[in-house]
């Protein structure tokens, strides 16, 4: 079979399953914008910018500074000459955000995890992952092919702890999602911090979504990785680890995708490094009560502001994703292979960018798109 042959195959395959996607065009700066395939004016309820930075001024300002400075590129990987002086100034904010000895950036969230994960998941090593962890966690055990690895129900701990006890003289490392992106959910931090402490286990936990919480307290005792985005809460691009000085130190010299990639840009960087200082003033507070009340409007006291509205059948999803589109109101159904079979959902992702009058029209368009809006 020849390769052109083989593709048409996989793209026949693909479509028979219902299942062919193709990017969209959102032209927008927050929030509102239009598609740009047919010109139709949106409410997008599908992004990551949690709490609208992406067009915050003082964010912007920063990354058109570094573009004047350093240019569009750093021009090399962060070992030979591309780091600049703002890629260790981001580095040392977040590690003292995080509350952790140092920091290191990579590109992504993506290749920060396939970068930490295969650094400490090698021969003599079990990894546990939880069951609804994110693709480049998933991708990362994978990647880590001379561990052995396990993968735990989602959110029991006593599975944990059981694998965790039956791993003979095997060191180990626990890796999980904060919040869980399709779910919303949140891992149950302190007793993971508690059964990696009592194991001697490394934890290594992905805040991505994590705007709203859960804080993490990290106890001398256990070894903590704090894995984050720069482009959901922040509103870049890139990812980072903060943790001991020594496994920082170990990431630099081990991990490929940090060691064999270009350094994140400097616009990119500096935006970052203005966003978590917003984050970590009065206004970055203010952002996220906003925040917390757009989501307790939509599912009172729910842990993130990822609300997902199950559905069921893929087709049941599209048909309520496609009326909400008609309404003005961009949430994409979230379907197999992204998540099970029968679990085919609206995945709503909620901003501080929101206006109240935004969020009463989404609520008005799911009854209608849904018949009744579950409180799940």
């Amino acid at each position: 079979m020849t390769w052109a042959a083989w593709a048409e195959g996989e793209a026949s395959a693909i479509r028979a399953a219902g299942r062919w996607r193709a990017p969209r065009t959102l032209d927008a700066k927050g929030p509102e914008g239009s598609l740009t395939d047919d010109d139709r004016a949106v409410v997008s309820f599908a992004s990551n910018d949690y709490l609208g930075l992406t067009a915050h001024p003082a964010v912007i300002a920063a990354a058109h500074d570094a573009l004047d400075r350093w240019g569009a590129g750093a021009g090399s990987a962060r070992l030979i000459v591309g780091t600049r002086p703002v890629h260790a100034q981001l580095e040392a904010e977040l590690a003292d955000w995080k509350a952790m000895p140092r920091a290191a950036l990579f590109p992504t969230g993506f290749a920060t995890n396939l970068g930490v994960i295969t650094t400490f998941a090698g021969p003599g090593v079990l990894v546990c992952s939880d069951e609804l962890n994110h693709a480049s966690i998933i991708d990362g055990c994978r990647l880590a092919s001379r561990a052995d690895v396990a993968v735990y129900r989602h959110r029991d701990l006593d599975h944990l702890a059981a694998l965790l006890r039956d791993r003979g003289a095997r060191r180990a490392l626990v890796v999980t999602d904060t919040v869980f992106s399709m779910d919303g959910d949140i891992a149950d931090l302190p007793a993971l911090v508690d059964l990696c402490a009592r194991e001697g286990a490394l934890l290594v936990v992905d805040e991505a979504h994590a705007v709203l919480g859960p804080e993490l307290d990290v106890p001398d005792e256990v070894e903590v990785l704090r894995i984050g985005t720069l482009s959901k809460t922040l509103g870049a691009l890139g990812g980072f680890v903060a943790g001991s000085t020594r496994s920082i130190e170990l990431v630099e010299n081990l991990a490929r995708p940090y060691i064999f990639t270009t350094a994140p840009t400097p616009a990119d960087t500096a935006a970052a490094l203005a966003a978590v200082r917003i984050v970590r003033s009065p206004e970055g507070a203010a952002l996220v009560a906003r925040l917390r009340g757009h989501v307790d409007r939509l599912r009172p006291g729910h842990p993130s502001p990822i609300v997902p509205y199950l559905c069921g059948e893929e087709q049941r999803a599209l048909d309520a994703a496609a009326a909400l589109l008609d309404d003005g109101l961009l949430v994409p159904a979230i379907r197999p292979p992204t998540v099970p079979v029968g679990t085919s959902r609206l995945r709503v992702t909620v901003s501080a960018a929101h206006t109240d009058a935004q969020v009463d029209h989404l609520l008005r368009a799911l009854t209608g798109a849904l018949g009744t809006v579950p409180a799940q």
